[in-house]
């Protein structure tokens, strides 16, 4: 975060990603974001949740990928031209180096978890200010109330600001884990996708 200075007053910025899911417009603390994907096949694992569309090799890793459109109960997000994948990492509170939690998230001391989100389209990344932001509102936003941190306003309408931590919730942490520890990385790009 930053602090800008106006008037004898300082507010607290943050830069945050943009992107497109179902129409909306959404964004996410640039701090949790690793890179940007264009959209790749998907090794397609069985007997996950839906949710989980499969995973893909990010350098030699087994990385989850999850449809946040099923996530929110709002359908399935279409591959098209602009599909992305976004790579987060979620931190948890993690053991100490060598020991392990369940989750395969403590490896060596690994604070935390890759998680690929696939969304309709990235925009661009954007500076807020604390003033930009209203709470989260109790209904209305499409998805659950405890998924958004904040509806920031940006011209003529609203983003609404996730809450990553809470998207992926540690239940959902845990089986993330699981399946990444699971899992051998995918070869190439010679894995399948029939979802």
């Amino acid at each position: 975060m930053t602090t800008s200075a106006t008037a004898g007053t300082a507010t607290e910025s943050a830069r945050y990603l943009t992107f497109t899911l179902n129409g909306e417009s959404y964004a996410l603390d640039i701090f949790h974001v690793k890179e940007i994907l264009e959209y790749r096949t998907l090794t397609v694992v069985p007997m996950v949740p839906d949710f989980i569309r499969g995973v893909i090799n990010l350098r030699g890793r087994a990385v989850p990928v999850i449809d946040l459109a099923i996530r929110f109960a709002r359908g399935t997000t279409t591959v098209r031209r602009r599909t992305t994948i976004i790579i987060v990492h979620i931190s948890e509170s993690v053991p100490a180096a060598g020991e392990t939690d369940g989750t395969g998230l403590a490896r060596g001391g690994q604070d935390g978890q890759d998680i690929g989100i696939l969304v309709d389209a990235v925009n661009k990344v954007v500076t807020l200010d604390e003033g930009d932001m209203e709470p989260a509102p109790a209904f209305g936003a499409g998805i659950r109330a405890d998924y958004i941190s904040g509806m920031a306003r940006r011209d003529d309408d609203f983003l609404i600001v996730l809450d990553v931590s809470r998207v992926l919730s540690i239940s959902d942490m845990v089986s993330l884990g699981e399946l990444a520890r699971e899992q051998p990385p995918p070869a190439g790009d010679a894995a399948t996708e029939p979802r």
